[in-house]
């Protein structure tokens, strides 16, 4: 080795240039999946509580329903569940309809004496922001019950 190159590799190892890039490129990867995993957790959070929503606004509309109409023209669980799929897909949650599911089911026998009981379920499939790494859409269920008082 030549003296040239004895100080070239000693001034090599001393020179700092580029080194921020390189840890840049050696973490940057990491650091963006963490905050989309934030983000996709935040997602979850706000569809979870869209569900919780849509869940309570459609028992306050079978609720005002049963207790206005008569009996022969109170809403069936089937248009309860196409009044929570409307709530559903306009402002302001916005869920997609292809991924929304509901279900509204009369629980027979009711738990509670001199009502009858239905049960409302939600199930959506929350859209990934992390499918760059392997992770897929993951589906959310939120299930309330619904006592409506007989007179």
């Amino acid at each position: 080795m030549t003296m040239r190159q004895n100080v070239l590799f000693r001034d090599l190892g001393f020179n700092t240039n580029g080194s921020v890039v390189t840890e840049f490129a050696l973490i940057a990867p990491t650091l963006i999946a963490m905050m989309l995993g934030v983000l996709q957790i935040g997602l979850g959070m706000q569809n979870y509580n869209a569900l919780r929503s849509i869940a309570s606004d459609t028992m306050r509309f079978a609720v005002v329903d049963f207790q206005s109409n008569p009996v022969a023209e109170r809403v069936s669980s089937d248009e309860l569940a196409q009044h929570a799929r409307d709530i559903a897909t306009r402002s302001p949650y916005g869920l997609k309809n292809n991924s929304l599911s509901v279900n509204v089911a009369t629980v027979t026998p009711s738990r509670v004496a001199n009502t009858l009981e239905k049960s409302i379920t939600l199930t959506y499939s929350i859209p990934t922001v992390l499918a760059m790494i392997g992770i897929d859409d993951f589906t959310i269920t939120y299930s309330q019950p619904i006592f409506l008082v007989e007179d």
